[in-house]
C-alpha cells in the first residue's frame, strides 16, 4: 500500500510499505477515505522538533473499518468512522473520567501513518465513533467537518472544555491556525457571548468571524494585550483559549485573563513558561491532550450532522496522497490553513 513517510526536515516522500495486520484482539484494519496535515506536524516537519527519519506520518482521518478483531464489538467491517488520534480504551481510569486523550493503555511510540491507505488501530471498540450510513450519503464539505473530528475540532473545543467556557462569557482566542478556529467554533457551541480572536491574518479573521467571533484583535504583542484590555473595560476575559503552544502565547493569556479566569491550553508546548503571573491573579491553567471520543459523542458528531458547524470550512487547499510534500509545503509557507489529503473515494 501506499503511504507518507517524514524523510528529513522539509522532506515528505510517498512509498510503498506493507499493509497493516491484526496485531491484537482489539484491533481494527481501517481504509483510509480522508486525512489531513496538523499544524502540530509542522514542529517535526521545520526540524523544530525531533522524528525519526522514514517514519509513518498522520493522525487525524475517517475511514471504512475493512478488519476487525475478535472483540471489537462496537464497530464492524464496513462501518464508516471517525479515527481518533487518542485510541482511548474506555475503561481506565483517565477514560472513565472523560479524558481519554490520556487514555492509561495507549500503546508506546506515538502516532503514525493516518497519512496512507490503510491502517492499524488498536482500542477500536471504544476509541472509534460509528458515522452513521456510507461516504457517498454525504456531500464534499460534510466529509471534510467529520474529517475534524479525529483531532482538530475536537481540539479546539478541548480548549474551551478545559477553560470551562460558559454561556455568557467573553472568551479570548489565541491563535488563528485552523486549532483556533475552531476553539471560536467551540467557545460558541458553549454559549460565549463575546468571541476576541487574535488573528494577524484577513482569510483566517474572516473565517474567524464566521465562525462567531465578534471581534478581531490583529495587533501583536503588547499592543494586542491593551486592546483586549480596552475591549474588556480593563478587566481582561473570563476564558483564555490558547492554541499555539509558544511561551510567549501562554504568558499573553495570563496578560488578557480577568482574575479568577481559566486559560484552556491545547498548543502543543516546546517550554513552560513562568506560572508567577498566574499566581498573583488566581488564574487557572488546563488542558492538553483533547478527548476526542468523549467530545465527539458527547457534542461534536451531532453538531456537524445537524449543520450547527462546519469546521470543515478549515480546509482551504486538497491534495492526493501523492502530493502529500506540497500539502505541508502549503501549510508551512502559510499558504493553506489546513491541508486536506483525499486518500480514495
Amino acid at each position: 500500500m501506499k503511504a507518507a513517510i517524514f524523510v528529513e526536515p522539509g522532506k515528505m516522500e510517498v512509498t510503498e510499505v506493507e499493509k497493516p495486520t491484526l496485531q491484537k484482539s482489539t484491533d481494527a484494519i481501517i481504509k483510509i477515505v480522508r486525512a489531513c496535515v496538523c499544524g502540530s506536524d509542522l514542529w517535526w516537519y521545520r526540524g523544530i522538533s525531533k522524528r525519526q527519519a522514514n517514519s509513518l506520518v498522520g493522525h487525524e482521518a475517517i475511514g471504512l473499518v475493512a478488519e476487525v478483531g475478535v472483540d471489537v464489538k462496537n464497530v464492524k467491517v464496513g462501518d464508516f468512522v471517525i479515527v481518533p488520534f487518542t485510541h482511548g480504551c474506555g475503561y481506565c481510569a483517565a477514560c472513565q473520567a472523560g479524558f481519554d486523550g490520556n487514555c492509561l493503555n495507549q500503546e508506546a511510540g506515538g502516532n503514525g501513518g493516518y497519512q496512507g491507505q490503510y491502517l492499524r488501530y488498536y482500542n477500536a471498540d471504544w476509541g472509534l465513533v460509528k458515522i452513521p450510513g456510507q461516504p457517498a450519503d454525504y456531500t464534499d464539505d460534510q466529509l471534510n467537518s467529520l474529517l475534524t473530528l479525529s483531532d482538530v475540532m475536537a481540539t479546539g473545543y478541548h480548549a474551551a472544555f478545559t477553560a470551562e467556557v460558559k454561556a455568557g462569557d467573553t472568551v479570548v482566542v489565541i491563535g488563528d491556525g485552523a486549532v483556533g478556529l475552531c476553539g471560536v467554533i467551540g467557545a460558541k457551541l458553549r454559549g460565549a457571548k463575546r468571541i476576541i480572536s487574535l488573528s494577524h491574518h484577513e482569510d483566517r479573521a474572516k473565517l474567524a468571524r464566521e465562525f462567531g467571533a465578534t471581534d478581531i484583535v490583529s495587533e501583536r504583542g503588547d499592543m494586542a494585550v491593551q486592546k483586549v484590555l480596552e475591549l474588556t473595560d480593563g478587566a481582561g476575559a473570563d476564558a483564555v483559549l490558547e492554541c499555539v503552544g509558544a511561551t510567549s502565547a501562554i504568558e499573553q493569556a495570563g496578560q488578557v485573563a480577568r482574575p479568577g479566569a481559566v486559560i484552556g491550553r491545547v498548543g502543543v508546548p516546546q517550554t513552560e513558561p513562568s506560572s508567577n503571573q498566574l499566581f498573583w491573579k488566581n488564574i487557572g491553567l488546563r488542558g492538553g491532550l483533547a478527548s476526542v471520543t468523549t467530545h465527539d459523542r458527547a457534542v461534536l458528531l451531532a453538531a456537524v450532522l445537524e449543520g450547527k458547524i462546519e469546521p470543515g470550512k478549515v480546509f482551504t487547499k486538497r491534495f492526493t496522497l501523492d502530493d502529500v510534500q506540497a500539502a505541508y509545503e502549503a501549510m508551512d509557507k502559510r499558504e493553506a490553513i489546513k491541508s486536506l489529503l483525499i486518500i480514495s473515494q
